[in-house]
């Protein structure tokens, strides 16, 4: 399929790849339609089998997960954009760590839950670096973050608004009413705990709105991949098979996104959405 018109005019030969590239990767079918092909059947049935309440526990696990191996990820990693990603050994850590998982049931899913968390973050972030960002910039954390709102299940029937600009749109708006809120608090804030502290503090309430946020998209898929595991059909060695699944379409969405925050960088973000929504039109459009 030729897409080349949808490019930015000035965009390079290199960078017209690497869109197309992104596309496809951002594109690729969501992460619980190929849990679905692992299992063979419809997940329905499995999710109605959890334990009580296990939403509600799923979604507190994966919010205070995504708030802790935000900062262990990126510290870990040196400042050396560019660096290619090891995407092969957060792979084989991950696969461990579902096996280990699938041995205790629900209970030793929630455990394992942070330590595969953890590394699909560094794993990220990683990414991140290979195309030329710096973990130690904080609105790289945000970017992180934001990968584990992607990917998700999704409708198509908008072609106007894709998921995947549909999912930054949302992020953007928690953003905006976040950054509304504490800005009518600012003056009380600075008044009685000073300006360094009413400083930090909005960037704590900015980071845990932005997580929540993000947890609220990613839980539904966690909590489909822990019905999943919990199949009689899956064990130890089904349990290495999704995690592997899990974080390989993570790194994907994470090459994906981040391409196309280094595309906006160069060309604007104006210019490589509407871009990218052309191509997501004529792929839609009959033939």
């Amino acid at each position: 399929m030729d897409l080349i018109e949808h490019h930015p005019r000035d965009m390079n030969a290199h960078d017209r790849d690497a869109l197309d590239r992104a596309f496809a990767l951002l594109e690729s079918p969501s992460v619980v339609a190929k849990l679905t092909n692992i299992v063979g059947k419809p997940l329905e049935s499995a999710l109605d089998k959890l334990p009580d309440g296990a939403s509600k526990r799923v979604h507190s696990a994966v919010q205070a997960a995504l708030t802790r191996s935000v900062r262990v990820a990126l510290s870990s990693l040196r400042d050396d954009p560019r660096a290619s990603a090891s995407t092969r050994s957060h792979t084989l850590m991950s696969a461990a760590s579902g096996a280990a998982g699938g041995f205790f049931g629900f209970a030793g899913l929630m455990v394992e839950l942070p330590v595969t968390t953890t590394i699909m973050m560094r794993s990220i972030a990683d990414i991140a670096r290979s195309e030329g960002f710096s973990p130690q910039d904080p609105t790289v954390a945000e970017d992180c973050l934001a990968v584990f709102a992607l990917g998700g299940p999704r409708s198509d029937d908008d072609a106007s608004e894709t998921g995947y600009y549909a999912a930054r749109t949302m992020l953007q708006e928690v953003l905006k009413q976040t950054a509304a809120h504490l800005t009518k608090e600012a003056a009380v804030r600075a008044g009685q705990h000073g300006a360094s502290s009413a400083a930090a503090g909005k960037a704590g309430v900015w980071l845990a709105k932005f997580i929540e946020a993000v947890a609220a998209r990613f839980g539904v898929v966690i909590t489909h991949k822990l019905a999943a595991q919990l199949m009689p059909v899956i064990g130890a060695a089904g349990g290495a098979a999704v995690n592997t699944l899990f974080i390989q379409h993570y790194q994907d969405m994470a090459r994906g996104h981040f391409i196309i925050r280094r595309l906006e960088d160069t060309y604007g973000p104006e210019a490589v959405r509407d871009a990218y929504i052309g191509m997501k039109r004529r792929l839609q459009a009959p033939a």
